[in-house]
């Protein structure tokens, strides 16, 4: 992908689209909207041609319709030499609903016949608009059990256990679990939610996904975007489509949006005067001034679904089975404390760096003013150095100045990756702006956060790996050397079930 600075959408645009007006819908507030609005800009991608490529039954896999990696050097240009990122929609709109009541198989042809109208509407590209569908521990609670234990996946390891089980608070979240975790700034217990059905909207328009979220909640006008000469520039036609007839099916619940492009965060700090706006790098796409969206740093769709592939499997799916192409899906809600996180002069580059990365060695020492403008590169690469590198960084092995350490991403390679290598993972999360679970109401930087992976103890593990909370101890590192964990609160999580796309309409409900 090459994202150029094109002139952004202005308001005035925006207003014709009905962006500007109902904003509640997409989970922010008018002045976020307005920020957007004033500097986002619509990507130039290379084409991707579509037309002759299927969808494939993993739903939430677009890696055939969206451009391939690009190598980028450290401050994100298009470069010979460099490291490979790939960036996906620039938006993410997470959409969770409760069912007022057990829907039935009306209900079901009702919701897939509404996904294949915004299939039709929209083309299936970052220009249109990707849609997935996946399902909480309360949707399957409602079915029978029998139905349930016979059709969901079990986990090889121990077949009493399912794939998808209900989240639990992270180590460091906080929590009545956790008596010891307490957050400087964002004090804020994590809470488990309850939700039957999340849907993920993905697209390079915010008038796109605003059209889809309010036509899903009875807006009776879905937007539709037609492609201009069968390529990549595409007109607005504003076309009439009778909305869903959920009949009071739905409850939504929240709103949330995510917003991935170089740059950005800066100029959204900019624009609200954030004591901390000018350290942040103004070109990385993450409030954290570290790109995260290495081409390396994620795997192939299929080693995230419960079949698996040749370099790892999880769970007793075979060929055949009902949620075959399944995966699970884990939803987070995260407030950042960039005020310590960016602390002058405490939290200079290279403390910054290490906390992301790793000591051993450290990927860059940055720049001579270790403050301005992120003190260093925000496009780094982000090296496997084996399940053991987090212990040897915890006990200072050639660790930078000696100290004992604990970086984000070498706490999480403990068990992130398969034998050969290869990421378990797909992460697709990026930054917010919103007031959601701040204590003052303030809209404050957030990471919206969601990942796919083969089973949810997977991620558990994963996630207490990450907290490292064994290492630190074991190995007595200060508590402002360990990694992420003290800037960042987690508000809410929950785990859900992606089914295949054959499936993706109320799974398992016409086997009732």
């Amino acid at each position: 992908m090459t994202e150029t600075n094109n002139r952004p959408i202005s308001r005035r645009n925006m207003l014709k689209l009905g962006v500007g007006i109902g904003v509640g819908a997409l989970g922010i507030t008018a002045s976020t909207l307005g920020i957007l609005e004033a500097t986002v800009w619509a990507p130039q991608r290379a084409y991707v041609q579509t037309t002759a490529v299927k969808w494939s039954g993993i739903q939430f896999d677009i890696g055939n319709f969206i451009p391939p990696a690009q190598m980028l050097d450290p401050v994100g240009n298009v470069a010979t030499q460099g490291v490979h990122f790939r960036f996906g929609p620039v938006y993410t709109l997470f959409l969770t609903a409760e069912l007022t009541r057990m829907p039935t198989k009306g209900d079901q042809k009702v919701l897939e016949d509404a996904l294949s109208t915004i299939e039709t509407s929209y083309p299936f590209s970052p220009g249109g608009a990707f849609t997935f569908i996946s399902y909480g521990l309360p949707y399957f609670n409602r079915l029978p059990v029998s139905l349930v234990s016979s059709h969901m996946p079990r986990l090889l390891a121990d077949n009493t256990r399912f794939a998808l089980e209900e989240a639990v608070p992270g180590p460091t979240d906080v929590s009545a679990l956790n008596p010891n975790s307490k957050k400087k700034t964002f004090n804020v217990a994590v809470v488990i939610e309850k939700n039957d059905l999340l849907f993920t909207l993905r697209s390079d328009s915010l008038s796109n996904l605003k059209s889809i979220s309010d036509w899903l909640q009875g807006s009776n006008s879905l937007i539709s975007p037609t492609a201009a000469a069968g390529r990549a520039n595409q007109s607005l036609n504003d076309q009439k489509v009778q909305s869903p007839s959920f009949s009071g099916l739905l409850t939504f619940t929240s709103s949330r949006l995510m917003f991935v492009q170089s740059g950005l965060p800066r100029k959204i700090a900019d624009a609200n005067k954030l004591s901390f706006a000018s350290r942040i790098n103004p070109h990385s796409p993450m409030w954290m001034g570290f790109a995260d969206q290495q081409g390396n740093g994620a795997g192939p769709a299929e080693i995230t679904t419960f079949q698996g592939n040749a370099s790892a499997r999880f769970t007793n799916t075979v060929p055949g089975d009902y949620f075959f192409d399944g995966s699970i899906q884990h939803l987070s809600h995260v407030i950042q404390d960039l005020n310590l996180f960016y602390a002058h002069p405490d939290e200079p580059f290279t403390e910054r760096c290490q906390y992301m990365f790793r000591s051993n060695p450290i990927p860059s020492i940055g720049n001579t003013d270790q403050f301005t403008d992120g003190g260093g590169p925000a496009f780094l690469d982000n090296i496997y150095h084996g399940v053991h590198d987090a212990r040897a960084n915890a006990q200072a092995v050639g660790t930078f100045q000696g100290k004992h350490r604990m970086g984000h991403l070498a706490a999480l390679q403990r068990s992130s990756r398969a034998a050969d290598g290869t990421p378990i993972h797909i992460r697709a999360d990026g930054p917010g702006f919103d007031n959601m679970d701040v204590p003052d109401g303030s809209n404050q930087p957030k990471l919206q956060f969601t990942i796919f992976v083969p089973t949810a103890h997977f991620f558990a593990t994963m996630r207490k790996h990450q907290g490292a909370l064994d290492l630190v101890e074991a190995y007595k590192v200060d508590d402002d050397d360990n990694g992420l964990e003290r800037f960042i609160t987690a508000t809410r999580r929950q785990n859900f079930l992606v089914p295949p796309r054959a499936h993706r309409a109320f799974p398992l409900l016409e086997l009732t």
